[in-house]
């Protein structure tokens, strides 16, 4: 009775398991810095105004994260990143955005997207 039970056991979890990787196909990364530095990209300060004020990453524009829902139109069809101060806000808009059907990026931190900038500037 036993080793029928640890068979059935083992079993169910061999085949979940091998369904989920299966069923999930992960779509492979971008390369962060190709699409910070892509000319048609749209970078997306979430913070809200005065940390925007305060500092920021070269061309972005700011969009809180409590309006990122009301911009989605104007974001469609475009290839956005979107950063904040530590990356937490930002994994709340790529949430949304993608949601909605938006290309979006992490960018994580506005000081990692401008230190991407700074890279290729200073090459």
């Amino acid at each position: 009775m036993k080793i029928k039970f640890w068979g059935l056991i083992f079993a169910s979890a061999f085949l979940l398991s091998s369904c989920k990787t299966a069923s999930i196909a992960e779509a492979p990364k971008a390369n962060i810095k190709e699409v910070v530095n892509s000319s048609d990209v749209t970078l997306v300060d979430v913070r809200i105004p005065e940390q925007y004020t305060a500092g920021t990453a070269k061309n972005a524009i700011n969009i809180p994260l409590a309006d990122i829902q009301n911009n989605i139109e104007a974001l469609k069809g475009k290839k956005v990143v979107v950063f904040c101060n530590k990356g937490i806000q930002a994994d709340q808009a790529m949430e949304i955005l993608k949601k909605n059907g938006v290309e979006a990026y992490d960018g994580t931190s506005w000081k990692n997207v401008k230190a991407i900038q700074n890279e290729t500037d200073n090459k």
